[in-house]
Parts: structure tokens; C-alpha cells; sequence
């Protein structure tokens, strides 16, 4: 990954062209960087998006928790970035990963878009990769 030309607090730097909602967060999607798949979509804060720049590893901010949620601290299934990505609006980010373990979702699969619109009901249609109650204990 390669770093943005500007320093990430600096006045006028990378991160003052993101376009924050009211609550200082903006959409992030983790798309594989290998096959295109949308794997999750999750909320960033400035620091979060910061260390997500200078460490190469996905942080995202956990509104549930009202933290920072370093992907992976309890399931072991971090998130390498390869590149990161502003849309033309500046109000979402892309994080192109490689996802460890290949399991990205809390569910235990692969992707958290697991579920599709079938003749008006949504019906699970990727496999459980791993049972969640052996991911977190």
C-alpha cells in the first residue's frame, strides 16, 4: 500500500477531503482485492481511517461499541489493505483487502452479504465457514 502525499492531520491533508457525516464517520466497504467480492461494509472515524493509512491493516470504529475496532482483534481475521479509495463525492471509502482466514463476516462466512432476495424472502446462500461460537469465546 501506498502512503497519500500529505501528512494525515495536517491542515489541507487527504483525510480534510473526506466528507464526515454529522457524527464524524464516513462508509467503508472491503471489497477482496483479488476477486472484486464486496465482503463488508463498516464505519470509519479520522483516527480509524489514519491508522488504517500508516498500518496497512484494517481499523474501523465500532459504533455499537463507540471504539475503534481493529478487524481481526478477536477473531483473528484481520484485514491487510492493499489500497484505499475516496468515491467522486468524497463520502465513502473503498478498502481493497486480503482478508486472513477468509472469513469476514461474524457469521462465520465469507462475505456479510451472504443473504439474497429470493421470490420476496431473503434466503442464506454462502456456507458457514466457521461455527462463530469457536470464533469468539
Amino acid at each position: 500500500m501506498t502512503g497519500f502525499a500529505h501528512a494525515a492531520n495536517a491542515p489541507g491533508g487527504w483525510l480534510d477531503h473526506v466528507r464526515w457525516d454529522a457524527a464524524g464517520l464516513v462508509p467503508a466497504i472491503a471489497q477482496d482485492a483479488t476477486s472484486g467480492r464486496i465482503l463488508m461494509v463498516a464505519w470509519m472515524n479520522r483516527e480509524a481511517l489514519a491508522e488504517t493509512e500508516a498500518t496497512g491493516r484494517a481499523v474501523y470504529w465500532s459504533r455499537s461499541r463507540s471504539r475503534l475496532w481493529r478487524k481481526g482483534e478477536e477473531s483473528g481475521h484481520s484485514q491487510r489493505v492493499h489500497e484505499i479509495r475516496l468515491d467522486c463525492d468524497g463520502d465513502v471509502v473503498l478498502l481493497a483487502i486480503e482478508q486472513t482466514g477468509g472469513i469476514a463476516c461474524h457469521t462465520g462466512r465469507q462475505s456479510c452479504f451472504f443473504s439474497r432476495l429470493e421470490a420476496g424472502r431473503w434466503v442464506a446462500v454462502d456456507p458457514v465457514l466457521k461455527d462463530p461460537d469457536l470464533i469468539y469465546r
